[in-house]
């Protein structure tokens, strides 16, 4: 079922809700410049598992309303907290993908008290999206400039551009209209607004303060979010493990969509309260 979750005024997050009257939930948190929809493949195996999985739309995405402002990972972050509130929800896998897994990360930091069990890390934006001087890895800050200038410039070109360098392996003409069609839904100013918040903003000090069991689950072959960035969390979440997508990019979600069902169910099992 679908549903919205007030969060500001004038605000609501979709939410799609599988198996709502059931336990064990995974909630499922996208990336940019993505929606829901692209744990559709994960959430469908989960679901006939008996597991109940949320995924949410993120503001500015989906079906969620589109407001100016509010795309800093604080705000974000607090968004996921009331709706974690309003569902009184316990026990919970926490699943972030790309830009998702930096908010993750800054909900788990700033809010989480006893409501995530586990968290799963996916393509993760994290530590720093952006190079600096004691930070090697990622888009150089011109690049990024560069790609919020072709996004305001030809937004369904900039997106194309994109999926070129979102998916490692060869994918279908289909698979990439999905990809396009979710990244279309979301307007200039989100999408945008976000990439600055990928730019400017960091988790350094957010993967510190995770404590909880956490699964990362990164492509090698990533090149938005290379693979240093999960070496990184790994060695600085304390109870962490690593797996390797041998065969992914940053589009693992659907490329390696198998692995990550089988690594995530084993997680899940494995740090079961």
């Amino acid at each position: 079922m679908k549903y919205y979750i007030k969060v500001e005024k004038d605000v609501k997050i979709l939410v799609e809700d599988i198996n709502f009257d059931l336990g064990n939930p995974i909630m499922f948190v996208h990336g940019w410049p993505l929606n829901h929809n692209m744990y559709e493949y994960i959430v469908e195996y989960f679901a006939s598992r008996g597991h109940r999985c949320i995924a949410i739309d993120l503001r500015g995405y989906g079906n969620s309303d589109k407001p100016y402002t509010g795309y800093d990972y604080d705000r974000m972050a607090m968004d996921i907290k009331l709706v974690i509130d309003a569902l009184k929800l316990s026990d919970i896998t926490l699943v972030g993908h790309s830009m998702g897994g930096a908010i993750c990360l800054r909900y788990m930091s700033k809010f989480n008290v006893d409501k995530v069990s586990r968290l799963c890390l996916l393509s993760a934006a994290a530590p720093k999206w952006v190079q600096s001087s004691n930070w090697p890895y990622g888009y150089t800050v011109d690049e990024v400039n560069k790609l919020i200038d072709s996004f305001k410039s030809d937004k369904p070109k900039a997106i194309r551009d994109t999926s070129e360098s979102f998916f490692y392996k060869f994918t279908s003409q289909g698979i990439l209209d999905w990809f396009f069609n979710m990244c279309l839904m979301a307007p200039l100013w989100s999408t945008v607004n976000s990439l600055r918040a990928l730019r400017d903003e960091d988790v350094f000090n957010d993967l510190t303060n995770i404590k909880i069991p956490t699964l990362i689950l990164h492509g090698v072959h990533d090149t938005i979010c290379p693979y240093p960035f999960a070496e990184y969390m790994n060695r600085t979440i304390k109870n962490s493990v690593l797996t390797p997508l041998t065969d992914g990019g940053q589009g693992a979600f659907y490329e390696c969509k198998y692995e990550i069902n089988k690594s995530l169910e084993a997680f899940i099992y494995n740090y079961n309260q």
